[in-house]
């Protein structure tokens, strides 16, 4: 039973180090500056991957929704404009894998639509990743799970059986199952940690990840002490910039300290199997008032 998956650089699974994303998203506004620091940011903490979002706005777009009006950083717009104005097109993407190449780091994204699939696929991502709000769109599993690449499943808001049609339209030979709570920012009474415990356990030959949308790390850090074996979290250069993604998203700072507290937590967890060490010899000697009866 296989239950890596190859992701770019590296494997992502049980024994593997924790697979660590940073969640870009379209935290960058539009900005193709603000995409390369990011991708630097999470190059500096020790990432391993970048994660964006793809869209074709007219897919995307509810068409009652194209000409309503709304307040953005650029002035007043068009939500169909304001989804044009935020999406980076191929000569964008082509400067952020030429980047990513140069700093060392992974980079895919989240494709919402079939034509988003086909642009993606130009730029031959290790992975691609399903939103929770695209888990019930059985055209874009199918699409995704033809090209033969590990796909990310997110599942929040999601009911169990409609995980499990997921898994089956998508074949649980390449994918990798990450718990999520889809409130952004979401309150740690909602998080349900052990629903990772529960994927582990319906479905044995898959890897279970986790995807957060909370504040704070350290029930991040939790997830990765339940046997989460992929963490995504949500970047951002600046928590206060405009954006619905931003405010549940970790700076800079917080993203290094996450990657190194996981690496930690991962070290600490070791191999279950209880042993006397070598560093314990001496305090044996020293505090042990009763030698062992039995030395096995």
């Amino acid at each position: 039973m296989n239950r890596l998956r190859t992701l770019g650089r590296r494997a992502a699974g049980p024994g593997e180090p924790v697979y660590v994303t940073g969640e870009i998203g379209i935290n960058h506004n539009g900005d193709l500056g603000k995409a390369l620091a990011l991708v630097d940011a999470a190059a500096d903490a020790g990432c391993d991957a970048v994660k964006f979002q793809k869209r074709t706005p007219e897919i995307c777009t509810p068409r009652d929704q194209w000409d309503v009006e709304r307040d953005t950083p650029w002035g007043r717009m068009t939500y169909i404009d304001y989804r044009h104005r935020v999406e980076f097109g191929e000569d964008e993407y082509r400067a952020i894998d030429e980047h990513c190449r140069e700093r060392g780091i992974d980079w895919f994204a989240s494709p919402w639509d079939t034509d988003a699939v086909a642009f993606l696929e130009k730029f031959d991502p290790p992975a691609h990743k399903v939103a929770s709000a695209s888990l019930t769109d059985d055209e874009l599993l199918r699409t995704l799970r033809a090209t033969g690449r590990t796909v990310v499943l997110s599942t929040g808001m999601s009911t169990p059986k409609q995980i499990r049609h997921a898994v089956e339209v998508l074949g649980s030979d390449t994918i990798l199952l990450c718990h999520a709570t889809s409130t952004y920012p979401a309150v740690a009474e909602e998080l349900n940690l052990r629903v990772i415990q529960s994927l582990m356990r319906d479905y044995p030959n898959i890897p279970i990840g986790y995807s957060g949308h909370e504040t704070g790390l350290q029930t991040t850090l939790a997830a990765v002490a339940l046997g989460a074996c992929f963490v995504e979290r949500h970047i951002t250069l600046d928590r206060a910039m405009w954006g619905s993604d931003q405010a549940a998203s970790v700076e800079p700072g917080g993203l290094t300290r996450l990657v190194r507290d996981i690496r930690t937590i991962e070290t600490a967890l070791g191999d279950g199997i209880k042993k006397v060490y070598e560093s314990e010899l001496a305090p044996m000697k020293k505090l042990r008032r009763v030698p062992a009866t039995a030395t096995v």
